[in-house]
């Protein structure tokens, strides 16, 4: 008889637990933000979430309001649309709402790296070192290097000026991805190779191979992300790990040339810290996507809509062709391609506002907290709610912010000098009367800003200024449609087309 009620104690106990699991017993308490749970245990909405991120968070929002809580995939999102919540959320202390517990438990999963507490530190340390200030400047010079070898290579001024025709995402991705990978990574050294043009030749070969198979895992992120893979596709995925885990380990990386401060410091300050060398090749994968998974897609949208808005074009034109004059450089036949610098860079107010707002209508990243303690979060309304301990809270600036048309004036359209006053001054932008701070933010926020978020900008300011002094570019097909979006990578960074364009370029003299 005891062992009866043993094991009915057991079964009932295993069921309410089971039940507590899927969210059965979760309640609204007093001041918390509206519940919506969804109709299916645990999962919640996870699948509608899933197929479009930006339709279900809208529809919520005016079903709950700015702040609701809903049950996705087991975990409970607090998500805020109110923009003058944001400094509030991204300025908490840690120990209140933290980011690295969401943010671990996707690098595990989609890089197979484990941080350690050190982890944040040294990236953070070594960014600040590396990616900012003078040394942003000699690492902007070894893009410049990177894309003369990839992009400018094979001018020549007795070349008949052919127009060449080309996939407009897949050649963006493609140079800006390698360009960046060299500069970061190191490049071939001429003595092992039989002489620079074999380096560069074996450069050139190595960062095309390493791309094909980047974008393969790329294709797969999201559903790795979401841990939705099917067994196939989780097997591609694995393999493709361990082949970026074997090209970017230590071993072979440090066998390179030019490899950048910003890599080699961080490799032997993980390992002073006892990070172990396999784990350490698995954080080299990490910071590849992390450094290049948005650079290239971006590059995309931005030719793009210079493309399709001529006087967008001839604006940024104009000002890259004064700021290479100013430099006393200029692209005419039988000259050598020009030198970029960071200080040219940041000469060019068109170019960055131009850049500002393709973030503004393609990087939707989500910024997720997790609370680990009840917390308090006051609205511009008044309102009062409390953010429960063991929940997450998230922001989607796309939404609420970045396509907000009570912040931006017909938000669905792109206004290359949205950002920028008539004397080159920023603009500043107001909702209600109330000036904001928060009007565009692809980087994120607050502690988890993108570290390389100047050196990504340098890149893709680069790669423009290259593509609009040296070439005539234009799409195939002039009344070409703005391409839909890839639906699945809401929430990850940059989103991308749902197919590609056609685009030609010929030698502008």
């Amino acid at each position: 008889m005891v062992l009866w009620v043993i094991l009915l104690c057991t079964l009932v106990s295993s069921l309410l637990g089971g039940l507590y699991v899927l969210g059965v017993f979760r309640r609204r308490r007093p001041n918390e933000p509206p519940l919506d749970k969804g109709t299916i245990p645990w999962l919640g909405y996870l699948l509608e979430f899933r197929k479009n991120s930006s339709e279900f968070l809208k529809r919520m929002q005016r079903k709950h309001g700015d702040v609701f809580t809903v049950l996705i995939g087991g975990y409970y999102f607090t998500f805020v649309m109110d923009p003058f919540c944001f400094g509030t959320i991204v300025k908490e202390s840690r120990s209140k709402l933290d980011f690295r517990t969401h943010a671990a438990q996707l690098v595990l999963r989609v890089f197979g790296y484990k941080p350690t507490d050190a982890t944040q530190r040294i990236v953070h340390s070594s960014s600040i070192k590396h990616l900012m200030g003078d040394s942003l400047t000699v690492l902007t010079q070894a893009t410049m290097e990177s894309f003369r070898k990839l992009l400018l290579f094979n001018l020549s001024s007795g070349e008949e000026r052919v127009w060449q025709e080309e996939n407009l995402f897949h050649y963006c991705y493609n140079i800006v991805f390698r360009a960046g990978y060299l500069a970061l990574y190191g490049t071939e050294p001429p003595r092992g190779a039989g002489g620079k043009e074999k380096a560069e030749e074996q450069d050139r070969l190595h960062s095309s191979q390493l791309f094909q198979e980047f974008r393969k895992y790329d294709r797969l992120f999201p559903r790795l992300a979401f841990a939705v893979l099917p067994p196939k596709d989780k097997k591609e995925a694995e393999r493709l790990k361990r082949h970026f885990w074997n090209v970017l380990s230590g071993k072979k990386v440090w066998q390179k040339d030019n490899i950048s401060g910003w890599i080699s410091d961080q490799d032997q300050l993980l390992a002073e810290s006892g990070v172990p060398e396999y784990m350490r090749d698995r954080f080299m994968f990490m910071l590849l996507w992390a450094s290049q998974g948005n650079t290239g897609p971006t590059a995309f949208w931005l030719l793009f809509y210079l493309l399709k808005h001529p006087e967008a074009l001839k604006a940024v034109r104009d000002e890259v062709d004064k700021v290479l004059r100013e430099s006393g450089q200029e692209v005419k036949a039988g000259s050598p391609p020009v030198t970029v610098t960071r200080d040219m860079l940041n000469h060019t107010p068109l170019l960055d506002s131009a850049l500002e707002e393709t973030l503004r209508l393609v990087a939707a990243p989500m910024l997720v907290r997790a609370v680990l303690e009840d917390t308090c979060l006051g609205t511009s309304s008044g309102t009062e709610f409390t953010l429960r301990k063991g929940d997450r809270v998230a922001l989607f600036p796309h939404i609420s912010v970045q396509m907000n048309p009570e912040i931006h004036e017909e938000p669905h359209k792109f206004k290359y000098d949205r950002f920028v006053n008539p004397d080159g001054t920023r603009r500043e932008f107001y909702r209600n009367g109330k000036k904001l701070k928060f009007v565009n933010m692809p980087w994120g926020a607050g502690v988890s800003t993108c570290p390389g978020r100047f050196f990504a900008t340098a890149e893709m300011k680069l790669f423009v200024f290259l593509m609009l002094s040296h070439f005539d570019v234009e799409l195939v097909h002039e009344e070409e449609e703005i391409p839909a979006i890839d639906i699945s990578r809401w929430g990850f960074g940059t989103m991308q087309p749902d197919h590609d364009v056609r685009f030609r370029y010929r030698p502008r003299f």
